[in-house]
């Protein structure tokens, strides 16, 4: 028999306390600034057969609120009371999605029968592999990514298998580090257990059973209320991460939302085919994935922010990957970089959403957080390998207000590290670390801006590195006749004779005297900037977020004498007249001349003609394509009928 609401929604109180203890108590043991600082890591509580129905509500990565731990939790049919296991191996089971990620589950039994699963994963700042922090854009296979664990157990009968952790400080920069992670993370299971097994003592085996089975229900029936609001129909969107290799071409992730009822596809079909770099998406195919389905995830709370986040929010999802494609790669290909394409997934989510309801969605965050990490001698002489956190981009304009400054968006869970904790632990000084002025677009609501971190090193053979660099190149796009935002920039001791530009490099190695400047991208902005009410824009000037120049230029506002001239602005704002029927979505140039030559039927061209090839051919044929095209331009003539010459030659010259 059902349990009633008012007890259902007692019992999702608990499980969710229950996972915020296994935040708290995680994030007090751990070692590194990344998890403990930065809140790299996910816990959940999930069924016996593998779907969350309980995670934390402040804390953590909230990527993982929809994952499913079956194909983990069915490698074992021999479970035990004090059993743990552990796997970080992105193409075992395809839950850990790359090597640092570090997932453990554990049975939680009641009275011989198991009740469910605690689990959760860390991001470890470094598991071995070709470069310190294990992740490069540069990477082009799973091997030279660090250590790999395959689903074993950690822990059996309550005693510590001693060869993984053993294996574990044989391969990684700084085991201590990893292995202080690893036993944090053995204390925040065995403490989700405990509070498990005080809530089945509450309500009973049969109840709890019974009733995190309609916790997932009611969150199934929330999401098929809100797309209801949805009007039916197809929705086309694409976006375009800088480059999809080092020095390379443009990445695209490309995805048509089906909408239907109560029930939503997301196909990404017309995505780039799997990459010789480290940007692929480790899937599997499975089509709730929550790499693929995190952005869903995020328009759904925007749209109703009652809504229990669980696996029951995904049920009327389903998402088409196609195999061989950078959203869901075949081994042996790097993944590392998976987060930067996830990003983009999160981003053409809302952008398709965007076409459905235009003046419900937020314009683009950036999806390019830097990730810092370092790698150097300790003052003491000892190695130090830590993250100093990230540097990314605002929140996107809203329709009801400004993006978040500094961080938001896809990525607005990483916090920021404290630089006296920073400077604590690595020897370096920084210089700045603060907000870029004038970096979120402009708009009726504007964008958020963005971080900016600079600081110098002290030590030789140190090793900066920053991952998920990118928009360098094509900047995040407005909503409702907003601007775009503004590119990322990333400096090797700015303004002296000896300055660098960076662009999307993400392994640096420094000596003692170098600074590094690291401005992350700015948000687009919602709305168009001359309907902003001129009170917010003095505001923006006074506190720096806006400068006079751009208050005058972007919003026609004149500031004079820390005050608006009405006069001036009336005549400012009467000389460019507002459009009453603004485009929903505003790219920036770079894009717009992208595709100018790379339209999208040429894309549905080559996206068609490299699914006939080999795997391993796609990203090689892609490359030689683009170059191919780049020599003709736009002017192609006509299109189809040069694209099916150029493919044929193709086939040709190299025996497809």
């Amino acid at each position: 028999m059902a349990i009633d609401r008012r007890n259902l929604k007692v019992l999702a109180n608990f499980c969710a306390a229950a996972a915020d203890a296994m935040a708290f108590t995680l994030m007090r043991t751990a070692h590194s600034a990344f998890v403990k600082e930065t809140e790299d890591f996910s816990c959940q509580i999930v069924t016996r057969e593998g779907l969350a129905f309980a995670n934390p509500r402040q804390f953590g990565a909230p990527w993982y609120s929809g994952i499913d731990y079956a194909p983990l939790l069915e490698m074992f049919d021999d479970y035990a009371e004090g059993d743990i296991c552990i796997t970080n191996d992105p193409y075992n089971g395809f839950v850990a999605t790359h090597s640092p990620d570090i997932h453990i589950w554990k049975p939680v039994f009641h009275e011989g029968r198991i009740a469910c699963f605690v689990v959760g994963h860390i991001h470890n700042t470094d598991v071995g592999g070709a470069v310190p922090a294990s992740l490069s854009r540069s990477l082009n296979e799973i091997e030279q990514e660090g250590l790999r664990i395959p689903p074993v157990k950690l822990v059996e009968k309550g005693v510590l298998n001693p060869f993984i952790p053993e294996m574990i400080r044989a391969n990684v920069r700084l085991p201590d580090q990893n292995l202080g992670d690893l036993h944090a993370q053995i204390a925040s299971v065995n403490v989700g257990e405990r509070k498990i097994r005080e809530i089945i003592d509450r309500f009973g085996f049969d109840t709890f059973i019974e009733g995190v089975e309609q916790i997932l229900d009611y969150a199934e029936a929330q999401v098929r209320r809100i797309l209801t609001r949805v009007p039916d129909g197809d929705y086309f969107f694409a976006d375009y991460a800088d480059e999809d290799s080092v020095g390379g071409k443009p990445c695209r992730v490309a995805l048509t939302l089906k909408v239907r009822g109560d029930e939503i596809v997301l196909d990404y079909t017309g995505s780039d085919p799997q990459l010789g770099s480290s940007l692929n998406m480790p899937t599997g195919g499975r089509e709730r994935h929550p790499l693929v389905m995190v952005g869903l995830t995020y328009v759904l709370y925007t749209l109703d922010n009652s809504l229990l986040l669980n696996a029951g929010t995904l049920r009327p999802a389903r998402a088409i990957l196609p195999e061989g494609s950078v959203v869901n790669c075949q081994r042996p290909a790097a993944v590392g970089m998976r987060s930067l394409t996830c990003a983009m997934t999160q981003i053409v989510t809302v952008g398709a959403f965007a076409q459905a309801l235009p003046h419900l969605m937020p314009a683009a965050s950036p999806g390019g957080n830097a990730i810092m990490n370092i790698k150097t001698s300790g003052r003491n002489g000892r190695p130090v390998m830590a993250s100093i956190g990230p540097v990314g981009g605002g929140g996107g304009g809203t329709p009801f207000g400004d993006g978040s400054d500094g961080a938001g968006g896809a990525t607005g869970f990483l916090r920021n590290t404290p630089i006296e904790i920073s400077e604590a632990e690595v020897p370096i000084r920084f210089l700045r670390y603060g907000l870029e002025p004038d970096s979120g677009a402009p708009g009726r609501h504007r964008g958020g801006l963005s971080a900016i971190m600079e600081f110098e090193v002290s030590s030789p053979e140190t090793v900066v590195t920053a991952r998920n660099r990118n928009r360098s190149i094509m900047p995040a796009w407005g909503v409702n006749g907003a601007n775009a935002g503004t590119v990322s920039r990333f400096l090797r001791n700015p303004g002296r004779a000896d300055e660098v530009s960076l662009g999307n490099t993400d392994v640096i190695n420094c000596g003692p005297g170098d600074v590094i400047r690291v401005v992350g991208p700015g948000a687009g902005g919602w709305g168009d900037p001359f309907l902003r009410d001129p009170a917010a824009v003095l505001d923006d000037v006074l506190k720096g977020a806006v400068s006079e120049e751009s208050a005058r230029r972007d919003y026609g506002v004149a500031i004079r004498e820390r005050g608006v001239d009405e006069a001036e602005t009336a005549s400012l704002r009467a000389g460019r007249p507002v459009d009453p029927a603004p485009p929903v979505i505003t790219y920036g140039a770079e894009r717009l001349a992208f595709e100018a030559v790379w339209s999208n039927e040429r894309y549905d061209l080559l996206t068609g003609f490299l699914a006939t090839a080999p795997v391993g051919w796609r990203f090689f044929l892609k490359h030689r394509i683009f170059e191919a095209v780049e020599k003709f331009g736009s002017d192609i003539r006509p299109v189809a009928e040069q694209m099916r010459g150029l493919f044929q030659e193709m086939k040709i010259r190299y025996g497809l």
